[in-house]
C-alpha cells in the first residue's frame, strides 16, 4: 500500500503512475487522513441527522500549489489591460499613446508570467505544450490553454513595436487588437474552469465568478497603472476603468456569497479560516481602492495607495477563492448538503 497521501493503492492491484502519479495531498488540520483500515471500524454515520460517509470527504482535494492563484491573478490583470490599450488605441492612439504602451506591456509581461507559473503548477513545459496537441471546445482547460498561448504571442508582439513605424508598426497595432479580443476570456475562463469541477463551494459559485474574475481583472490592471505616471487625460481613463473595475468586483463580491450561502455549508469556507480572512479583506481593501479612484484631483501619493488596495484586493479574491475550493473539497459535508438541497451537478446540466 502507498504511503498516507489519501489514495490508498494497493500495489498488488495497481500502480501509481502517469504525469500526476507523484502529486500528494498535503494533511489538514480539520479533515487529518487516515489510514484505510481505520475507515471500516467506525459507525457509518454517528449522527442520522446529518450522515456522511464515515466522515469523510467524498472528493479528492485539487493538487493545485499557490501558483495557480497567481496565475489566476497575472492573467487577469493582463487580459484587462490588454482590453483597455486596444481601447485608448482606437480612441485616440496619438494622445494615449503613453497608456496604450504601457498597457502593452502589463500584458506582455502579464501573458509571460502567467505562462510561467502555470509551467510550474504543471511541473514540465512539454506538458503545456501538451495541452495544445488539440482544441476541445467543450474543455474550458484546452480552450484556455489555447486563449494563453494566443493572448502572449499578440500582447509580446504588441510590446516590441509599440514604438515602431511602417509595417512593424502595423503589425503591433494589429497584435494589439489581437491580444484586446483575447483579453476578456483571459481574464475569466478560470472561473468557468474551476465552476466545471465538483467542488462545491466553486460549482455553486459557477454563475457569478465569472463577473467577479472579470472585475477583479480590471481592478488589477487599473491598479498597476497607478504605478506609472500618465498624463492628466490618461489619468481621466484609467479612472474610469478603476471605477468599473472596483464597483464589478465588489458586486461580483457580493453575488458570489450570496449564491454560495444558499446551502450554508458550502459557504462556510468563505466565511471561516484563511480563505475567510482574505475574502473579508479582499471586500475591505476593494472597497477602499473604489473610494480612493473616486477622490477627483488626486496627488501621487494617493494613487499608489489605490494602486496597493487595488492590488492587494485582487490577490485576496484569487487566494481566497483557491483556498475555499481546497477546504470545500475536505469537508466531508459539503457535497452531502449541497446534493441534498437539490444542487450541484444536477442543477448544473439545468
Amino acid at each position: 500500500m502507498s504511503e498516507n497521501d489519501g489514495r490508498f493503492i494497493d500495489t498488488e492491484r495497481g500502480t501509481l503512475s502517469g504525469e500526476g502519479s507523484q502529486q500528494k495531498i498535503r494533511q489538514s488540520a480539520d479533515f487529518p487522513l487516515t489510514p484505510e483500515t481505520e475507515v471500516y471500524g467506525l459507525v457509518p454515520t454517528s449522527d442520522a441527522n446529518d450522515p456522511t460517509y464515515y466522515n469523510k470527504p467524498l472528493l479528492k482535494q485539487p493538487v493545485w500549489i499557490w501558483s495557480i492563484p497567481a496565475y489566476l491573478y497575472t492573467g487577469g490583470a493582463a487580459g484587462a489591460a490588454m482590453m483597455l490599450g486596444a481601447a485608448a488605441q482606437a480612441l485616440d492612439y496619438e494622445e494615449l499613446e503613453d497608456l496604450v504602451v504601457r498597457c502593452r506591456w502589463i500584458g506582455a509581461l502579464g501573458g509571460a508570467m502567467s505562462t510561467a507559473f502555470l509551467v510550474h503548477d504543471l511541473g514540465r513545459p512539454s506538458r503545456f505544450l501538451n495541452m495544445l496537441r488539440v482544441f476541445r471546445p467543450t474543455s474550458p482547460m484546452s480552450v484556455g490553454s489555447w486563449v494563453l498561448t494566443v493572448f502572449g504571442s499578440s500582447a509580446g508582439g504588441a510590446a516590441l513595436f509599440s514604438r515602431s513605424s511602417g509595417f512593424l508598426g502595423t503589425l503591433g497595432n494589429i497584435a494589439a487588437i489581437t491580444g484586446g479580443l483575447f483579453g476578456m476570456p483571459l481574464a475569466s475562463y478560470t472561473s468557468v474552469l474551476l465552476s466545471n469541477t465538483a467542488v462545491p463551494v466553486w460549482q455553486e459559485a459557477r454563475k457569478t465568478m465569472p463577473f467577479l474574475f472579470i472585475g477583479s481583472g480590471i481592478s488589477a490592471a487599473a491598479a498597476l497603472l497607478d504605478f506609472v505616471p500618465l498624463s492628466e487625460r490618461e489619468e481621466r481613463v484609467t479612472t474610469v476603468f478603476a471605477i468599473a473595475g472596483g464597483v464589478i468586483e465588489l458586486a461580483g463580491i457580493h453575488a458570489v456569497e450570496q449564491e454560495t450561502n444558499v446551502v450554508p455549508q458550502v459557504g462556510r469556507p468563505l466565511r471561516h479560516g484563511v480563505p475567510g480572512t482574505l475574502w473579508q479583506a479582499a471586500k475591505v481593501l476593494s472597497a477602499a481602492s473604489l473610494v480612493l479612484s473616486l477622490i477627483p484631483d488626486k496627488r501621487r501619493n494617493t494613487r499608489r495607495i489605490s494602486g496597493i488596495c487595488g492590488t492587494l484586493s485582487s490577490l485576496c479574491v484569487r487566494f481566497a477563492i483557491f483556498y475555499g475550493g481546497k477546504q470545500s473539497a475536505a469537508d466531508p459535508r459539503a457535497s452531502f448538503h449541497q446534493q441534498r438541497a437539490g444542487y450541484g451537478a444536477a442543477s448544473a446540466e439545468n
